[in-house]
């Protein structure tokens, strides 16, 4: 089994949802373990939890300082901590963009309605006022604007007569420990589910100027060109081989290269059988820090290697605009 997922979490108050996260990282088999709390508030309760169960806490109190420092400050704790992704868990403090934009797409909160209704605070009122029949709550990414980033997964609560702000909250709050913990596990290990992976491959190589799928030794494989004179570029190798990679085969320039790059850097690159001994070299993608922009980057140039010339001028145009 993979690593767990390094996560740090920011609350500004008890942290019943960071609790939650905390406890379920524990169980057998987790995605993710909790390797920092850190906190906005330095009296908040939640940081006397994270600490008694062993969790490293950091506390800056936001009062007094420009909004860039105190985030430079949160955000150099959360990667002194070796956090790959951060969860917000009651962190009452708007994050400026730079530090929104420097973990875009690693940085999840929960919110207590079904978005896109009742963005920001009043949304037990919100629910109440509308004459819902149901609230709940939200996990979703976290973008620039207000509770707008896509949404991750949801729970429903029904709203019962006589309902109160304060008595929906309590089962809205409930729903969040039992959903955060889930998306959350869900969302750190796409990095080892093959079908994520094989579909962000697929959209980056039919984006591709005449590229098209055809299986190939019933592997997903891509080809440049016609579909009756195409040549293959790529291809998805999902643990093929007793190998435990799951890899984006692509061309490379000639077997020094290959072999350069198998042994500069084998946590990211490895030698497929068969292929191999043609030039061809497995980019892993079944681990954490995988650079999307590099294996786009991958992709154009074994399909610049195949594709009729006429076509890849096509791409150089538009590129040039």
């Amino acid at each position: 089994m993979p690593d767990p997922a390094k996560v740090a979490v920011l609350i500004s108050g008890s942290g019943t949802n960071m609790a939650a996260l905390l406890y379920a990282s524990r169980l057998p088999d987790a995605a993710f373990e909790i390797v920092l709390v850190a906190s906005n508030d330095p009296d908040a309760a939640g940081l006397q939890l994270a600490a008694a169960e062993g969790v490293s806490t950091f506390a800056m109190s936001h009062k007094g300082m420009d909004r860039g420092l105190h985030d430079a400050a949160m955000d150099a704790a959360i990667r002194n901590a070796g956090a790959e992704y951060v969860a917000l868990a009651g962190y009452m403090r708007v994050l400026g963009g730079d530090f929104v934009r420097s973990w875009e797409g690693r940085m999840l909160n929960v919110h207590p309605s079904l978005l896109p209704k009742y963005r920001g605070l009043g949304t037990h009122r919100a629910a109440l006022e509308a004459g819902d029949s149901h609230a709940g709550c939200s996990v979703h990414l976290v973008s620039e604007e207000l509770d707008a980033g896509e949404v991750l997964g949801q729970a429903e609560v029904a709203i019962l007569p006589g309902d109160s702000e304060a008595t929906l909250a309590a089962r809205v709050l409930i729903a969040e420990h039992q959903l955060y913990p889930r998306v959350l596990g869900d969302y750190v290990s796409r990095s080892n589910d093959p079908a994520w992976l094989l579909s962000r491959v697929r959209s980056l190589a039919l984006a591709l100027p005449e590229a098209h799928e055809r299986e190939s030794h019933g592997s997903p494989g891509w080809r440049a060109g016609s579909e009756k004179s195409g040549k293959f570029f790529a291809h998805f190798a999902d643990q093929h081989h007793g190998t435990p990679h799951i890899s984006l085969l692509v061309k490379t320039g000639s077997m020094d290269e290959l072999e350069d790059l198998v042994e500069a850097q084998p946590h990211a690159y490895h030698k497929p059988a068969y292929y191999g001994a043609s030039g061809w070299v497995g980019l892993i993608l079944n681990r954490s820090g995988v650079d999307w922009d590099d294996v786009a980057d991958w992709l154009e140039r074994s399909w610049r290697a195949v594709a009729p010339r006429s076509v890849t001028r096509l791409l150089d145009i538009a590129d040039e605009f």
